[in-house]
């Protein structure tokens, strides 16, 4: 049966996920507990549609208590009145290039649209650049970007040189499927047993590896884990019923889900298992921005913007109480 555009784009993202790299080693060391639970995964007409174009982009006001302490840090911005923020384009729901645009103004997802309420909460103008990923910290570094909202995760290392506000949680999520009985996967003995589609190399691998070692000291049966490198065979392994589970990136599974309606959420983790990661804008140490951009970030959420950004793309689960600057990172490999 021929895909929908949309069903073709999102059953890539699935994949995309099941292989995509947390960016750090199981090896942490903080002490806060993950604060985010499992939810159902929103329904598949909610929210964003690429297929139509009806693509969120929330927008903010100007927060006087921010622009004020703004002119108060001495934060000369790249560009005269305005932010310049790296962004990435990557994958739904996190960034992408909406199709027949080439302008950054029309890099669509989360990461985007929280860099720009950001420069508006800041009373600057928005000046988003495309950048890669392996770009981003000599740009910040070098003066090009003002900041950056990318899906970084705060680390020990990056804080010596880049101040950090966080905005969102860095999760894992395993997925089934829709009609699957399976209605929970949070600890080593839910897997036992289970086929797992996981990528190699991967944080999620690394966990489910300790998961089994856990399994077959108790003399349980541990999971079968499985490897695609092509991304439509992982997917249709999962719907035919090859394998049982799915676990990757929340944030790509989550709106793959959304998107085709064919697989939910049963359990989710902190990327940097066991303990918790944040995801947050990054900018040059010591600049003076990040305090205003903190500043902005917990205005939102007390009004409520914030989280029309995260429930139009299916990030709830991953939402955060309170912006924190420089909050603990994960330590050094």
């Amino acid at each position: 049966m021929a895909l929908s555009k949309k069903q073709g784009i999102a059953l890539g993202v699935i994949a995309a996920a099941l292989v995509a790299v947390v960016g750090v080693g199981v090896t942490i060391g903080l002490t806060r507990p993950v604060e985010a639970e499992a939810a159902a995964a929103p329904t598949a007409t909610a929210g964003a549609n690429p297929d139509t174009g009806d693509i969120p982009r929330i927008t903010g006001t100007a927060v006087p208590e921010a622009v004020a302490a703004l002119k108060a840090s001495g934060f000369t911005p790249i560009e005269p009145g305005k932010l310049t923020v790296a962004v990435g384009a990557f994958v739904p729901p996190l960034s992408y290039q909406r199709e027949g645009t080439t302008a950054a103004t029309d890099v669509a997802g989360t990461e985007p649209n929280i860099g720009e309420l950001i420069a508006e909460g800041l009373g600057l103008e928005y000046n988003p650049v495309v950048v890669a990923w392996a770009d981003w910290p000599l740009g910040i570094q070098s003066g090009k970007y003002d900041l950056i909202t990318a899906n970084v995760t705060v680390t020990d290392e990056r804080k010596e040189l880049y101040d950090f506000a966080s905005y969102r949680q860095d999760l894992l999520g395993f997925y089934v499927r829709s009609d699957s009985a399976i209605s929970k996967i949070e600890e080593a003995d839910d897997i036992s047993g289970l086929k797992i589609v996981v990528g190699s190399g991967t944080n999620q691998e690394k966990v489910l590896l300790k998961w089994n070692e856990e399994l077959t000291a108790a003399g349980k049966a541990p999971a079968e884990l499985n490897y695609y490198d092509d991304t439509a065979a992982a997917t249709l392994a999962l719907q035919s019923g090859r394998v049982d589970a799915t676990f990757g990136p929340n944030a790509t599974a989550a709106w793959a889900a959304r998107e085709t309606g064919q697989t939910k959420l049963v359990g989710i983790i902190p990327g940097g298992w066991p303990l918790a990661a944040d995801i947050a804008a990054a900018t040059k140490k010591g600049n003076g921005l990040i305090e205003p951009v903190g500043i902005v970030l917990n205005a939102y959420i007390a009004d409520g913007t914030y989280a029309k950004v995260l429930d139009a793309w299916g990030l709830t689960s991953e939402g955060v109480d309170k912006s924190e600057i420089n909050p603990p990172g994960l330590p050094k490999s």
